[in-house]
């Protein structure tokens, strides 16, 4: 079947150029696809797929991945970051719409579905989820001490570390360049210690009651081995949250490089599924 191409764009969000990779038809049903502590280049993979049969946009936030702009702690709340992708919607001409988070991405997305009525099916890749979050390689940063002594170099090598750590197989010297390129700059590498900073469970315990009534019709789609995203959490998830079923995969935290064929499947059957 034909590989749809992927494109990068951009679109003006309050006066700030955000940038995103779009593959598939402009009149399909959108697809909004979200990052949390990488950036759009994690959906990269099944993009070309989903295209055959969606409008994807995987959006990069502000002072992430090729987008402009910069985030700070306030900014990079998951509240303040679902009205950003809410504007980026609007902005982009976009009514009710599929929504699919990685990461903290995914922490946007349960937002939107417990608070928006725009949100038609959504998908959770490895996102955080009850109090999953943070990390202690994120929580740290909450601390404005450690995010004021982390220069550039200090946040490449952590990223390559996390990022090594996150794939199952072994990433091409090229690969790990291309996931590191966008902290390179002084103003992105902030903005990723803001978003660590803003890190805090209670966004997504709170949202469990809305969930629970919203009923969003949900695939949580898991490489299993995670180390980051126990799969624990996506288990517990579609015991406690009507609507939700979970597709296993191989690979850690971002199995859309360990196992792109069955991420993109299991996401494009969900979407494309008849309510």
């Amino acid at each position: 079947m034909e590989q749809h191409p992927v494109n990068r764009r951009t679109v003006e969000v309050d006066g700030t150029e955000l940038s995103y990779l779009t593959s598939g038809d402009p009149e399909a049903p959108p697809l909004l696809l979200l990052h949390g502590t990488f950036w759009s280049r994690v959906w990269a993979p099944v993009l070309p797929e989903l295209g055959q049969a969606l409008r994807c946009i995987a959006l990069d936030l502000p002072g992430f991945g090729a987008s402009a702009g910069e985030l700070t702690p306030e900014h990079a709340a998951v509240p303040a970051l679902a009205q950003t992708v809410l504007d980026a919607a609007d902005a982009l001409g976009l009514g009710a719409f599929d929504v699919a988070g990685h990461d903290i991405g995914g922490g946007i997305a349960q937002h939107l579905a417990a608070t928006s009525t725009r949100i038609r099916r959504m998908v959770l890749m490895n996102a955080v989820m009850f109090d999953s979050w943070p990390v202690p390689a994120v929580e740290r940063f909450r601390d404005q001490q450690v995010r004021d002594a982390t220069s550039v170099a200090d946040l490449l090598e952590a990223r390559a570390t996390s990022t090594r750590g996150s794939v199952q197989r072994t990433l091409s010297d090229a690969e790990l360049a291309d996931y590191l390129s966008p902290w390179h700059d002084p103003a992105r590498a902030r903005s990723w210690t803001a978003m660590a900073a803003a890190a805090d469970a209670q966004y997504t315990l709170d949202l469990v009651p809305a969930l629970t009534k919203a009923a969003i019709p949900t695939r949580l789609v898991w490489g299993r081995d995670d180390d980051f995203q126990k799969i624990h959490y996506a288990r517990r998830y579609v015991t406690e949250i009507p609507g939700a079923d979970l597709v296993e995969v191989d690979g850690k935290h971002i199995p859309t490089e360990d196992s792109p064929n069955e991420v993109a499947q299991a996401i494009r059957e969900h979407i494309t599924e008849k309510s």
